[in-house]
């Protein structure tokens, strides 16, 4: 009887070891897909395992069908072109501000208005700029992230390794046959002057956007309200600051539906101005379309000299608008633009530029107030109506503009911390600012009534878009030179084109220095001074406690010190460090002898990308000894995604938690097995697969692969490190060791989740910075009195994170840089 018993044990053994055998192999063809190097377990500081887990596309910037590019391409009239489609209100008006004295003049102005058109707005921006986007996200700092992410030229060290393995910083390697690109790469690398004029140029070309947020709406909504002629100049101005008040107190509802509710009276606007251009055209003059000849150009400069060169500065103003296309790129995708650019708004614009010049050739002295005056009787109201409803329009995608651009300079660290509110969950990146919202608001109202033409505000507005035009193109040319590889012969005409044309502008808006060019400068610098004073405080912060780091014995003394009494909960220390312990937990240990049961050093990290993926957010790795319940949690951020509240932060942290958890126990006991058997031949060895299948037969094989080890893990083994972890079959010691590694890991999961149930606490640590005792005055002055004035005006970490104030527990620590 015990015989048949035997017998009947060894088949149903042979039984499932055949069934678990198939599974192995299943499991290991799996497996074979996604190689990862066995070192990739090793438990280092930079979190290399879990690092590991991440899916394989998150781009932005993923492919649609045509019907949803279409939709989008539509969409984009509201968000994008209102700036650009207001420009006929004053562009001839701000070109001829004396008189108009030869005819022939007006077919030079339109030539050179037609040109930079198609050359900048169309082959510049639409066909070229806009594959320079960073995962579909454009703009200055769209620019610099991606530099940042081929070089190493980010003043804070910012690139780790787990930060590579995010599916959207993911790169290729460079070509070593394009030792160009190297060379240059190594050089930007290595200089820490050019990281400095990289950095400080990125900064002035976001200020001069935001500068625009300042001057569109002024212009914009000035030049549309002067259509009301029985009005003074006072009228006008009040009622184009009532409205400028009016815009900016609606922001706080937010921009969500401004793409389907705006895009129809855009589209209207287009048509309007389009029809009244080709009725212009036919009526008075068709034969201004002589002005496609660029002849007309250079015998306007030979007869006008300098006056022609001055007058760049008005015609300038035909492309305000055209940094739009890229930085609002985010909210839809490169063929949606270049359909709405090619297709409605470039034919618009260019019509209704013929018209006015063919009413012109008729009316030269019409030229103060050239859009009103060409519009038919019977349209104008019609036309003035929906003109300050295409001016508000236009200023509120630029104001929308600016905050995303603070946005994502606060990300970045180069910005004071402000409330940035999230106002739409169809569209990511609109935002809204309260403090920077009232700012602006100020501004526009102090321009308005201070410049009160939009002839002075157009002397200040050039000089703002040209020199953002002139970054683009520079740097531009370095992603020419650096990422894409582009033969050389066209990297050089690209820069001396453009880069020609837009200096040959930049010199002429500047000649109107002292008439209000200076006013975006002044401007520009305000807002470079506070990012960089900020940006550099943060950079020698973030250095000190990368010095001052807590030592490993010192962990393991408050391990063992007695003294130390646990509480029961969660608690969630804040720190900017990545990679070690801040110095700010000592300080809280050495004034309070307690500490949560379960402590977790949390460390938001921005990482120079527009997104992240939620699978991909969260790294952990446990502190030693491992008793003592610490865990080190990195957070990652692109400069457009959304922190959480703080519930939902929760939740999603301790789900992360236990799941690392998971993972950690059983990879710990496959690395103690390894360990145990090395001495064993090869002979004797198994593969892999047959150890997930014995750790299922020690639970009655009522485990399956996937509840111990789910398929994200699996995914850091390769063929060849399975192959290396030898096991002996029917050891029912080592199945008795797996099953009790298998408990331990649900313990201690259902400890940390009993320790979350009984609430968590955030420790914040509230670093006063100051300068050394023997740092120079200038150094005092930056750091102890200018940073600490944005510090105390601006909110405070746990606004920004909405902590509950219930639940926030602050540790003061003084650092001196």
């Amino acid at each position: 009887m015990a015989e048949r018993k035997v017998v009947a044990l060894e088949e149903e053994e042979e039984s499932e070891i055949t069934m678990e055998a198939r599974e192995g192999e299943k499991t290991k063809l799996n497996m074979k897909e996604r190689k990862v190097s066995w070192a990739r377990l090793r438990r280092v500081d930079s979190l290399n395992l879990e690092a590991g887990r991440v899916s394989k596309s998150h781009a932005h910037s993923s492919k649609v069908n045509w019907q949803r590019t279409l939709s989008l391409a539509f969409q984009s009239i509201g968000v994008v072109y209102g700036d650009i489609g207001t420009s006929p209100l004053y562009v001839f008006g701000s070109t001829f501000t004396d008189k108009i004295k030869n005819t022939q003049d007006i077919l030079g102005v339109l030539s050179l208005i037609i040109y930079t058109i198609v050359l900048i707005s169309m082959l510049k921006y639409v066909f070229i700029v806009l594959l320079a986007n960073d995962n579909g996200d454009g703009g200055t700092f769209a620019l610099y992230s991606l530099i940042c992410r081929y070089a190493k030229v980010s003043l804070i060290p910012n690139q780790q390794p787990e930060d590579r393995e995010v599916s959207n910083y993911k790169l290729d390697p460079p070509s070593n046959q394009l030792r160009r690109s190297q060379k240059i790469k190594e050089m930007l690398e290595n200089s820490r002057i050019a990281k400095i004029i990289l950095f400080l140029v990125t900064i002035m070309g976001t200020s001069m956007v935001i500068g625009d947020g300042i001057l569109t709406p002024s212009i914009s909504v000035l030049s549309a309200v002067s259509g009301i002629k029985s009005l003074g100049t006072g009228a006008v101005v009040g009622i184009s600051v009532a409205i400028l008040i009016m815009l900016f107190s609606i922001q706080r509802f937010g921009t969500d539906k401004v793409g389907f509710t705006f895009a129809p009276i855009i589209l209207v606007w287009f048509m309007f101005i389009g029809g009244i251009g080709l009725f212009n055209l036919f009526k008075y003059d068709i034969g201004v379309l002589r002005a496609f000849n660029p002849k007309y150009i250079v015998d306007y400069f030979n007869r006008n000299g300098k006056q022609a060169w001055v007058s760049l500065g008005g015609v300038l103003l035909c492309i305000t608008g055209t940094e739009a296309m890229f930085a609002d790129l985010g909210h839809f995708n490169v063929p949606a633009i270049q359909i709405g650019f090619s297709c409605l708004v470039c034919p618009a614009i260019l019509a209704a530029y013929c018209g006015q010049a063919a009413y012109l050739m008729k009316h030269p002295d019409h030229f103060a107030d050239t859009f009103y005056n060409s519009v038919p009787g019977p349209l104008y109201w019609p036309t003035f109506v929906v003109a300050v409803a295409a001016s508000i329009i236009a200023s509120q995608a630029m104001i929308s503009g600016a905050f995303s651009i603070i946005s994502q300079s606060l990300s970045l660290g180069c910005f004071p911390r402000v409330k940035v509110v999230h106002t739409s969950a169809k569209y990511e990146g609109q935002v809204y600012i309260p403090e920077v919202n009232y700012m602006l608001m100020l501004a526009c109202v102090l321009v308005t009534a201070g410049f009160q033409t939009t002839t002075n505000i157009g002397h200040a507005y050039g000089i703002a878009v040209v020199s953002v035009m002139v970054i683009t193109t520079s740097m531009l040319t370095l992603i020419m030179l650096v990422i894409w590889k582009t033969s050389i012969w066209w990297i050089v005409l690209f820069f001396t084109v453009f880069g020609s044309i837009e200096m040959l502008y930049l010199s002429s808006v500047f000649y109107k220095f002292i008439q209000g060019g200076f006013l975006p400068l002044v401007f520009s610098a305000i807002l470079m001074t506070v990012m960089i004073i900020w940006h550099y405080v943060h950079k020698e912060r973030y250095m000190y406690e990368l010095n001052n780091k807590v030592s490993a014995e010192f962990i393991r003394d408050l391990a063992t010190n007695p003294s130390i009494n646990r509480v029961p909960g969660v608690a969630l220390l804040y720190s900017e460090l990545v990679q070690g312990i801040p110095p700010i937990l000592s300080h809280f240990v050495e004034n309070i002898s307690s500490i949560h049961s379960v402590l977790v050093l949390v460390s938001i990290k921005n990482l120079p990308i527009s997104k992240v993926a939620l699978e991909e957010r969260f790294l952990f790795r446990q502190v030693e000894p491992r008793g003592f319940r610490m865990f080190r949690c990195i957070v990652r951020y692109g400069y457009k995604d959304k922190m959480e509240e703080p519930h939902e932060f929760e939740h999603q942290l301790v789900d992360n938690l236990k799941e690392f958890m998971r993972h950690e126990y059983f990879l710990l006991e496959a690395e103690n097995d390894d360990h145990n058997r090395k001495d064993e031949t090869a002979n004797d060895s198994v593969p892999h697969s047959t150890l997930l299948a014995e750790v299922g037969q020690a639970k009655g094989s009522t485990v399956q692969m996937e509840e111990l080890l789910p398929q994200p893990s699996l995914s850091n083994l390769s063929s060849n490190s399975i192959q290396s972890i030898r096991i002996v079959k029917s050891t029912n010691s080592s199945n008795r060791t797996v099953f009790s590694s298998i408990q331990s890991a649900e313990e201690e999961r259902q400890f940390v989740q009993k320790a979350m149930e009984k609430g968590a606490v955030y420790l914040l640590g509230e670093a006063e910075v100051v300068a050394e005792p023997k740092s120079s005055l200038f150094k005092k002055l930056i750091v102890n009195y200018a940073y600490s004035f944005l510090r105390k005006n601006f909110r405070q970490g746990e606004k920004i994170m909405a902590i509950p104030r219930n639940r926030l527990l602050r540790v003061g620590m003084t650092y001196e840089i």
